[in-house]
């Protein structure tokens, strides 16, 4: 079903945009990067643990989503620039594995229809990238990790990438194209999460990937598609 707020012409390029956390992957990407430290011994384990709480606590609705991701970056701010390129690269070689097929065979479908694709994730850029990389999605829209003479801050850089922002993401990426909703021919958005309804209502239409509990709800409701596995999403 057409989302109510799009209404695309005839002609103009398509458009399909992905939420990568337990959308593309079935994992929380900011969980494997401080897994993939600690089994290095670069992280304590302590710090992973802190993360798995905030996540239970975000979902409860106790800790701001900011402070979440903040937990994933603080790390950035312990590593010189080399170390950071050093582990980027082991990261990228341990998490090729774990991309399932069907992810890969989706966005390959969209590429090779001549889509514009997006990852518009909420992960920080540094971890989010491998995984644009392997995926082969040249654009990725995400939350900035801070850079602060030369090295990383453990910070987050303006807004995250989340909810609303990622419209306002969306809409600043086309508008470096040339674009505007209404020049698309068509438009969608795979997710996961009720976190991003907005974007969800925004693209013509919206495929709900395991969705969690509130947005399945959403999706039967407004009659968007529902998959258990991403090869139905094709």
């Amino acid at each position: 079903m057409r989302s109510a707020a799009a209404r695309s012409p005839a002609s103009g390029p398509r458009l399909a945009l992905f939420d990568l956390d337990l959308t593309l992957i079935p994992y929380d990407s900011g969980m494997a990067w401080l897994h993939f430290l600690v089994d290095r011994g670069a992280l304590e384990a302590a710090v992973a643990e802190r993360y798995l709480d905030g996540c239970h606590r975000y979902v409860r609705g106790e800790l701001p989503v900011r402070l979440l991701h903040g937990i994933a970056m603080a790390p950035l701010a312990r590593f010189s620039v080399a170390e950071l390129d050093e582990w980027g690269r082991a990261f990228a070689e341990t998490i090729a594995g774990t991309i399932p097929a069907a992810a890969r065979a989706l966005v390959a479908s969209h590429r090779e229809r001549g889509d514009l694709c997006a990852l518009v994730t909420a992960t920080n850029d540094f971890v989010a990238a491998p995984f644009a990389r392997l995926l082969g999605i040249d654009q990725l829209l995400s939350s900035r990790a801070e850079v602060r003479d030369g090295r990383f801050t453990g910070e987050v850089e303006g807004e995250l990438c989340h909810g609303a922002e990622k419209v306002s993401r969306v809409e600043a990426w086309l508008a470096g194209l040339g674009l505007r909703w209404d020049d698309l021919s068509h438009s969608t958005f795979y997710s996961d999460s009720a976190s991003d309804l907005p974007l969800l209502a925004r693209v013509a239409e919206a495929v709900a990937v395991r969705p969690d509990p509130r947005l399945r709800v959403e999706a039967a409701e407004r009659g968007w598609r529902i998959v258990e596995e991403l090869g139905d999403a094709r």
